[in-house]
């Protein structure tokens, strides 16, 4: 395999407020090859997007990175550690849409209202190339043309407010390649979009991939983009990554019980109609109130009294390029390791 251009090893990202601390990322670990597209997948709360937010160091106060590296391998070689530059500095201001792209979880309110989008994408063009503002203005119609908004030479002096919810997103996937980064991170880019549209988006998000050879991060709750989208696939748990291996992987033989919790909440055209949705059980427990031992056993139903409350689980290695952070998957003294059930039948 291609030496990972983005590495994120023992990621902490930290919230130090008046009530305690809030760990939204603890230890959050994983690999994004050239290329490729990396699915982070996980509920609500599990901090997706504070490890976004950490990679491209724009996570609000009063949060902010404690540990870990984030190791970016720069187009001239170079690795650097992104955790350890100034967040304000001008070198991660050239790399924060220089060389990595972010697509923000919700356009009406990361787009302004009083400015149209011309000025926006214009702004950001003249970030990072030398081209005066009539040369600016022709790269932010190409980028509305690239992106498949109709009329561009027109729709560049609209506002946010006049465009529809997936022409918004269009645009904020504009301003991301506005400077031809090589990573882009798509913060759930479907949320609040309808089914047709959220096919066009990701239809999009795949063809300038293929065009511009990205290796992007998908950020979703969505287990059905993550299938259709991704070839790797990253499991966070209260801030964690429970699981990482390949998208085939992942999704027909499952090692830890969070993942398999999650697959069988996908809704199914086989299953029983008027039955239930199958839920994972339990809720996240609150940010001050973090369980001890391994953060997913008060939810677990294989869970093992005596040992997942009281001790936190490694990543445990499970084959090529996979890992799961479990005690089923600690060898014991006879070498065996605890069996796991498949859920789902291979893809033709």
């Amino acid at each position: 395999m291609a030496e990972p251009i983005l590495s994120v090893r023992g990621l902490q990202t930290w919230f130090h407020q008046d009530e305690g601390i809030v760990r939204a990322v603890d230890g959050a670990s994983f690999d994004l090859e050239p290329g490729r597209t990396l699915g982070i997948v996980g509920e609500s709360g599990c901090g997706k997007s504070v490890t976004a937010r950490s990679i491209l160091r724009i996570v609000e106060r009063p949060g902010r990175v404690e540990g870990g590296q984030i190791l970016l391998r720069r187009a001239d070689g170079r690795v650097t550690d992104l955790a350890r530059l100034d967040g304000q500095g001008r070198e991660m201001r050239a790399i924060r849409g220089g060389e990595i792209g972010y697509v923000f979880q919700e356009p009406m309110s990361s787009l302004s209202s009083f400015h149209t989008i011309g000025n926006q994408l214009i702004e950001a063009i003249r970030l990072h190339a030398a081209l005066g503002k009539r040369a600016a203005r022709e790269r932010g119609v190409e980028l509305l043309s690239l992106v498949g908004i109709p009329r561009p030479a027109q729709r560049i002096d609209s506002y946010s407010f006049e465009l529809s919810g997936g022409l918004r997103q269009r645009v904020m996937i504009a301003l991301a390649l506005a400077a031809e980064p090589r990573i882009l991170i798509a913060d759930e880019p479907t949320t609040a979009l309808d089914v047709t549209t959220q096919a066009q988006i990701l239809d999009l998000i795949r063809r300038l991939q293929d065009e511009r050879d990205l290796a992007v991060i998908l950020i979703t709750h969505d287990m059905g983009v993550i299938a259709e989208m991704t070839d790797d696939v990253v499991v966070m748990y209260l801030g964690r990554d429970v699981e990482r291996g390949p998208v085939d992987a992942i999704f027909h033989e499952p090692k830890h019980p969070y993942t398999r919790s999650l697959l069988r909440s996908i809704p199914s055209v086989l299953a029983t109609p008027r039955s239930r949705l199958r839920t994972v059980e339990g809720s996240i427990p609150h940010p001050y109130n973090r369980p001890a031992g391994c953060p997913f056993h008060p939810r677990c139903p294989d869970a093992m009294p005596g040992l997942c409350e009281r001790s936190l689980p490694g990543a445990v290695a499970l084959g090529e390029r996979r890992e799961a952070s479990c005690f089923l998957h600690e060898k014991p003294a006879s070498g065996a390791t605890a069996p796991v059930p498949t859920l789902l039948e291979p893809r033709a």
